[in-house]
């Protein structure tokens, strides 16, 4: 694709963004959470006939699948939005602020339905040309509900009658300047377990610890022990991270419980460092340990990043886009796509330009602002990569 046709799809996606923003301000209205997003839904499929599609509606969870067939035969290409809010209280002083208590699209997946619509109407302007298929995936439920799990399950990479060639994946994120596009190569975002550790002692009075075996004390060295294991065990170039945040533990103060529970997370960056994050049992006391496995690393394909690196950079100006320079922490269930078909996620800055960037409220905080106009570039992008690879794989 030429960077004069590359410079054209961001002025379309400029010329539709009142629109796209219309669209995003609707769905932040009516945050829904996990795989129950009945009203979001709803929005998508309206929004999709209303471009000529013929949306697809999950049965096992609220998804939404649609299919762009191109004029010319050739490969698909999947581009995923995904739909879930978060159980927070809005406190952002917007005017389209949440009108559902408690609930709140604080990590801007309203704009990422919003920007994945847009691209799906620049892309059936240009459906005459498309040498091949593009594959809309509309997921509920990636705040740790597996929603992309769900739809793999039902058929998802089957929906077009071949299996996409690539995927791709914007995340929207106060943590860059507004319009820049960060990459990585490679693992993007850590894996995430969840463990319990349940240390069962011997209660007694708090005057007579010595007739009693504390489970506080024991929870107490397990906490230690583990930083000690990342620290110790864990090689400082394959990071890991494993958090006790919660535990629960007796009655009153001076009784010496019987049960302690210690909760948290682990993450990894590696295959082989989440394989080997369930230690909590090496360390002696007497506990029932649960692992319950979150989502995998988030493998971004390296020559697909570098097609998507090259797009982006035609669409916003190379200096708009950045390496980053190590893997983030958080997790993500776009990696349950990217096991098994290549491609990679970008983050598109959104951080109001008033904002200290160190104290700018980040996802997931109530009080999180993102500004509107970089989804613009967002949906370009995403038009540009779809192109691109479609063009890339008909040729191949």
């Amino acid at each position: 694709m030429s960077i004069t046709t590359q410079a054209a799809l961001l002025d379309a996606a400029r010329a539709i963004l009142p629109d796209v923003i219309d669209v995003r301000r609707r769905l932040h209205r009516i945050p829904e959470i996990g795989n129950d997003l009945p009203r979001t839904q709803a929005l998508v499929a309206d929004e999709l006939r209303a471009l000529g599609l013929e949306p697809i509606l999950g049965t096992a969870v609220t998804s939404v699948v649609a299919v762009i067939r191109g004029g010319r035969r050739g490969p698909t290409v999947l581009l995923r939005g995904d739909m879930d809010a978060l159980a927070l209280t809005e406190d952002s002083g917007i005017p389209f602020a949440s009108e559902t208590p408690g609930r709140m699209h604080a990590c801007g997946h309203d704009t990422h339905v919003a920007m994945l619509l847009g691209a799906a109407r620049l892309l059936m302007e240009r459906r005459a040309d498309l040498a091949g298929n593009v594959l809309l995936m509309f997921q509920p439920g990636e705040e740790n509900y597996h929603g992309a799990r769900f739809m793999l399950d039902e058929g998802l990479l089957d929906a077009a009658g071949d299996r996409p060639v690539g995927a791709f994946a914007l995340h929207i994120s106060t943590s860059y300047p507004a319009g820049e596009l960060h990459y990585r190569p490679g693992a993007l975002l850590a894996a995430n377990d969840r463990f319990i550790v349940t240390i069962k002692g011997r209660g007694g009075h708090g005057s007579a610890p010595h007739r009693a075996l504390d489970p506080i004390a024991i929870a107490a060295e397990v906490v230690i022990a583990l930083q000690l294991m990342v620290t110790r065990r864990v090689d400082v170039f394959d990071p890991a991270v494993v958090n006790v945040s919660r535990i629960t533990a007796g009655t009153a103060y001076n009784i010496i419980p019987e049960v302690a529970v210690l909760e948290g997370t682990t993450r990894a960056v590696s295959y082989e460092q989440q394989a080997g994050q369930g230690g909590a049992r090496q360390h002696g006391a007497a506990a029932d340990v649960v692992l319950e496995p979150g989502y995998p690393v988030t493998m971004c394909d390296p020559a697909f990043t570098e097609l998507a690196r090259q797009e982006a950079a035609a669409v916003v100006g190379e200096a708009a886009v950045q390496l980053m320079p190590a893997p983030i922490m958080g997790a993500e269930d776009f990696s349950y796509v990217l096991q098994q078909v290549p491609g990679a996620m970008f983050f598109l800055g959104a951080r109001p330009a008033h904002e200290d960037p160190e104290t700018a409220p980040s996802n997931h905080s109530n009080k999180v602002v993102f500004e509107e106009e970089p989804m613009a570039a967002g949906v370009a992008t995403y038009v540009a990569v779809a192109l691109r690879a479609l063009a890339e794989n008909a040729a191949g």
